[in-house]
């Protein structure tokens, strides 16, 4: 291996205790391709299998904590502990190529398609519907009895997640679902404890957060990982500001987690608002956690030199998503010091050498731009 790629290879102990094997995770990605059910198929086991086999860590596609959590058609339930079974087949098969296998659990909010909900009815913080996603659903008010139950139930997730034999859990706050959905200003108008000012927009991603640790704790045997994925802006007005995200970050450092992990969909993109907009979303990120818990970056790495370059931010983690589409053995290549091989465009006759299951397969070839090679 080149010696200016060996940052990626460091194996790292999180505060739990738990050691990765080296600094590249697979980041999360919907793949569609699960049961009706909610259970995971064979082709969606081969698909993760295939992509553990270099990364330190993977993170799940998401899975939903109630049935009217649900964001996508072919989506992992992690509902109902009549699909621990399943969620065990999964987390065994990541862990058999030797990577740890993180679970990440959500609920969609006010994006999830109506006719994927029971009774159609889909619910939010308020009755605002979204402006980005495509999803012009009016959603339904939580009670406040009601979001107390969804938080049980990211707890119970965690059950089962712990059950299934993962090694740990991300809470899913990022990308418009229901947890981010709290901490808007934009669609969080509410008057009660759980909204207001931004410091109680913050009440039920930490309540959730809370309830995750209780329950690692009363259930697991052993360190078991929490992330918390949160993205750091919204284009709306109001809308989430890179001035809110630190201050929740600032919070986030000192709850005892073990990575925070932040979406982008490219890693040196800077602040919109409410921050010094010369400055990287990362370096706002890393200038306010100072090292009280382990940042996770991604965002259009797709070389090696793109992650060597990554790494040199002093970040602890880069997660790879699309990267791992387009190419299984990224990891591998950089390893075996066969770097100048690394495939960064998709192969659009590449489907069953890729072991990619038929919905995800064809999600990705009918969105052109955004998987490269897809046009």
């Amino acid at each position: 291996m080149n010696p200016k790629y060996a940052a990626l290879f460091e194996p790292y102990q999180l505060p739990n205790g738990i050691e990765l094997k080296n600094r590249i995770m697979m980041a999360p990605m919907t793949n569609y391709s699960s049961n009706p059910d909610g259970s995971v198929t064979e082709d969606e086991v081969a698909y993760y299998a295939r992509r553990s086999k270099g990364v330190g860590t993977v993170i799940t596609a998401v899975a939903n904590v109630t049935a009217s959590g649900k964001g996508f058609p072919g989506e992992i339930g992690c509902d109902r502990d009549e699909l621990i079974p399943s969620l065990a087949k999964l987390a065994k098969a990541i862990k058999g190529e030797g990577a740890k296998a993180v679970l990440q659990i959500f609920h969609a909010g006010r994006m999830s398609p109506p006719e994927l909900v029971p009774n159609n009815d889909v619910v939010a913080p308020g009755s605002i519907p979204a402006e980005q996603g495509g999803n012009p659903t009016v959603p339904r008010e939580l009670t406040v009895s009601e979001i107390e139950e969804i938080i049980e139930a990211f707890g119970e997730a965690t059950r089962r997640a712990i059950e299934a034999g993962f090694d740990g859990v991300e809470i899913h706050g990022a990308n418009g679902y229901l947890i981010q959905q709290f901490f808007s200003p934009h669609s969080n108008r509410r008057g009660d404890q759980f909204g207001g000012s931004v410091e109680k927009r913050m009440s039920f991603p930490l309540a959730v957060i809370e309830k995750v640790q209780h329950t690692v704790k009363e259930y697991a045997k052993g360190p078991f990982m929490i992330g918390y994925r949160f993205s750091p802006e919204e284009p709306e007005t109001p809308g989430i500001t890179m001035g809110d995200t630190l201050q929740l970050v600032d919070v986030l450092s000192d709850k005892g987690l073990d990575y925070l992990h932040v979406s982008l969909m490219d890693f040196w993109s800077k602040a919109r608002r409410e921050a010094d907009t010369s400055k990287t979303r990362i370096n706002l990120l890393q200038e306010t956690i100072n090292n009280r818990v382990p940042l996770v970056g991604v965002g259009s790495l797709y070389t090696a030199d793109d992650a060597a370059k990554a790494m040199e931010t002093g970040i602890e983690f880069i997660a790879l998503g699309r990267e791992l589409l387009i190419d299984p053995e990224w990891v591998q290549k950089i390893e075996q010091g066969n770097e100048a091989q690394i495939n960064t465009v998709l192969d659009l006759n590449g489907k069953e050498a890729l072991d990619f299951p038929e919905a995800l397969w064809k999600v990705i070839t009918s969105v052109p731009g955004w998987v490269p090679g897809v046009k």
